[in-house]
């Protein structure tokens, strides 16, 4: 019967390198959910985990009674949002773009050129972006001999905190998201393209008939995941970019976490918290899941 038997990708994929996957989710991802135990008791190290004392949902009650940790969900949820209305679809434009060029060499080394970025570290870009923003940087030097301004503070007003957090991830990320989108558009059929030129269609009659519903599907299923990491803003970034000018206005989840967690030994409440922001990931991916299959999309699960 369709579907007892191993699947074509199955047999592509040696058992050896199934096995090490399995291995590999099992030991870093599904063993280590153990450790959520800790948001139900008072963790004490001398105790231990499982012999601390059982607090049950108290912590999880915290969450809500803490005045900081609503401010900290609007920044997360803030950075988040911009960065899908921002940050998510510039891939899209560049691998539309990027696959009407004609000559392969230029194509091929803007690809190299975009993709760079991705694998500079956060300590790297943070770096790059404090030696072109600082007060004294190469951006308020062209200000000033520009237009006369004084040096504006990027890094210390909390004003320009998410802006430039987002361009960083811009940066970052955006060429390394269109190999995903490339790869979709390489799959579609010549012959579409062909068929619309006879009937007179233009490029952008073409991109908007043929290529986006060629990578409709695509473009939602990288959504749905999205979404599932709507609060997880990136804790080593924004550590980085934290000052204490701005630390008390723009702290997010992931690094609220560690204040409390690491810093002031709170492990339960930290683990609280970072269960939670686990299951209003989960939560949306399966409501954003079910959505995509109603419109008609396959969906993720």
């Amino acid at each position: 019967m369709a579907g007892n038997g191993p699947t074509d990708l199955e047999r592509e994929v040696p058992s050896s390198y199934r096995t090490a996957g399995r291995l590999y989710f099992l030991l870093y991802k599904y063993i280590p959910m153990a450790g959520s135990y800790l948001a139900f008791v008072d963790f004490n190290p001398f105790q231990g985990i499982f012999k601390s004392e059982w607090v049950g949902m108290a912590h999880f009650r915290r969450i809500f009674e803490d005045e900081e940790i609503f401010k900290v969900i609007i920044n997360t949820l803030y950075i988040s949002f911009l960065q899908i209305v921002f940050a998510f679809p510039l891939p899209i434009i560049l691998a539309l773009m990027l696959n009407e060029l004609r000559n392969q060499t230029y194509k091929k080394f803007l690809q190299s050129v975009i993709y760079l970025p991705h694998f500079l570290s956060w300590v790297v870009v943070v770096g790059i972006s404090i030696v072109f923003l600082k007060s004294e940087g190469i951006i308020n030097v062209l200000l000033h001999d520009m237009f006369g301004w004084n040096a504006i503070p990027f890094l210390t007003n909390p004003d320009y905190f998410k802006p430039v957090v987002v361009l960083q991830v811009i940066w970052k990320e955006s060429g390394w998201g269109t190999i995903i989108f490339l790869a979709a558009l390489s799959g579609v059929n010549p012959q579409l393209y062909e068929a619309a030129n006879m009937d007179g269609a233009g490029r952008l009659r073409q991109i908007w008939s043929i290529t986006l519903p060629a990578i409709r599907s695509t473009i939602v299923i990288l959504l749905i995941l999205r979404l599932g990491q709507v609060m997880d803003s990136g804790f080593e970034h924004i550590f980085l970019m934290l000052n204490p000018l701005n630390q008390d206005s723009q702290n997010v989840l992931d690094t609220f976490v560690y204040f409390k967690g690491i810093q002031q030994s709170d492990y339960s409440f930290a683990t609280a918290v970072g269960l939670f922001k686990g299951m209003i990931g989960l939560i949306l991916v399966i409501l954003a899941n079910k959505l995509a299959k109603k419109f008609g999309e396959e969906g993720v699960f």
